[in-house]
């Protein structure tokens, strides 16, 4: 055996001194806390793919809009909980020109990044009919999401997805709507961690059955027209991001800007909200919430309890980038494109040393490079894999906390620089020496 970059006793001595019982079920920031007390105690720097953070600079339009708002005294005023005018137009127009569907300003909120946003539709979800009292995660997934649930005392359930897609889909979300608890069905698209894209087949099968069950689609968008395998960044001309809008109106679309605009530090995203649904009635919110319908109470109940608002000054920097995007003056996704180069750079090197890729075809292609991708090595656990590549430098989660029944683990790209791709060549190879494949 060849010595490991990190000693052993170094991963072991953090571990358990951060209290963490097993690392196949450690959080993002624990496995984050673990390498940087190992960096320091070895004085090697770890090849950091485990958090889910923009390493690109934020986009500048919404940076010179943001420095305005606050230059003309922005900052002293309390935002309208609904919104500013300015960033609802703008979403609703980028809904158009991105999507292709409609969605009149009114439904476009602003939120406290997506991560709120989801926040408030589970528990505006979960109090909308009272026989409905589960959310089904579609997964893999958002671990975090999974903690609103817990941290709102909303029941959940999940299935992996890796065995059913195409016309499989159908069948297995079915046995669960059936069952006539469900209150909303969550996934993310591009899928976090696997990069996997439901095509417009599947989200008409997600759709047909939202309409058949009455339930309520949450569509995570974080990774808004990052599959880069195609060019979804030209405004109101196909090809344009594959949405379950199409297909049903009982859905709810979290539109981010932290990956696609870089501008994660702001917090800031939009909830768009079907037509129907935010003027939909619900006996049980009507009751609840002096006769208000879905969308308001989302709005001026669960989001004014929650934070009062959202960043003023993030809100006009937001509709700046959203609107230059529509009219073509600025194309996110060629900002981003970086992340999905590197992508095909780090899977290279993993699968030279015999790892290989978890979460590997979409239907019947290669699943496309982005900004993350799953590994995994022969004979090895999700837990086994992230203490052992920990001894190697190089930090990521576990598939286990994102709801996978797969072994591996979750590589995020946004953190790795270039001079660090020789280093894990090194590294993957006395990994691979020290861990023959039989």
């Amino acid at each position: 055996m060849k010595p490991t970059p990190i000693k052993k006793e170094y991963i072991e001595e953090a571990v358990k001194d951060l209290h963490i019982e097993d690392l196949a079920k450690a959080t993002i920031r624990e496995v984050k806390m673990v390498a940087a007390v190992a960096e320091k105690k070895s004085g090697k720097e770890f090849i950091k793919m485990e958090m889910g953070i923009p390493g690109l600079p934020a986009a500048k339009v919404g940076v010179d809009a943001q420095i305005k708002a606050l230059q003309d005294g922005i900052a002293c005023l309390y935002p309208d909980i609904q919104g500013l005018p300015d960033l609802k137009s703008a979403a609703s127009q980028f809904v158009k020109a991105f999507i292709g569907v409609d969605i009149q300003p009114e439904g476009c909120i602003p939120v406290v990044g997506s991560m709120q946003g989801g926040f408030a539709s589970f528990l505006t979800c979960s109090q909308a009919d009272p026989k409905k009292d589960t959310v089904l995660f579609i997964d893999p997934g958002f671990p975090i999401q999974k903690m609103q649930c817990h941290v709102l005392g909303v029941k959940y359930i999940t299935f992996d997805v890796y065995a059913y897609r195409g016309e499989k889909l159908r069948e297995k979300l079915e046995s669960y709507l059936s069952q006539g608890n469900i209150a909303a069905v969550v996934y993310s698209n591009p899928n976090n961690p696997s990069w996997i894209c439901f095509n417009d087949d599947e989200l008409r099968i997600i759709g047909e059955l939202s309409n058949r069950y009455d339930t309520i689609i949450i569509e995570d968008l974080a990774y808004f027209a990052m599959d880069f395998r195609k060019d979804l960044s030209v405004p109101f001309q196909p090809p344009y991001q594959p949405s379950v809008a199409n297909y049903t109106d009982n859905y709810i679309l979290l539109i981010s800007g932290s990956k696609a605009f870089s501008y994660a530090g702001e917090r800031i995203g939009v909830t768009c909200i079907s037509d129907k649904l935010f003027h939909r009635h619900y006996d049980a919110l009507a009751q609840r919430y002096e006769g208000l319908a879905f969308g308001p109470v989302f709005s001026t109940r669960m989001l004014y309890a929650l934070s009062s608002g959202t960043s003023h000054s993030a809100q006009y920097g937001m509709a700046a980038m959203m609107k230059a995007a529509c009219e073509g003056r600025y194309n996110f996704r060629q900002d981003v494109l970086v992340y999905g180069e590197r992508a095909h750079r780090l899977k290279e090197i993993f699968c030279r040393h015999n790892f290989v890729i978890v979460y590997d075809k979409d239907l019947d292609e290669p699943v496309a490079d982005g900004f993350y991708f799953t590994i995994g090595y022969p004979g090895m656990t999700s837990g086994e894999l992230a203490t052992e590549l920990m001894y190697y430098g190089v930090s990521a989660i576990s598939l286990v906390t994102t709801g996978s029944e797969q072994q591996g683990l979750r590589a995020c790209t946004s953190f790795v620089r270039e001079d660090q791709y020789a280093e894990l060549d090194e590294r993957m190879a006395i990994f691979a020496e020290n861990h023959p494949v039989k």
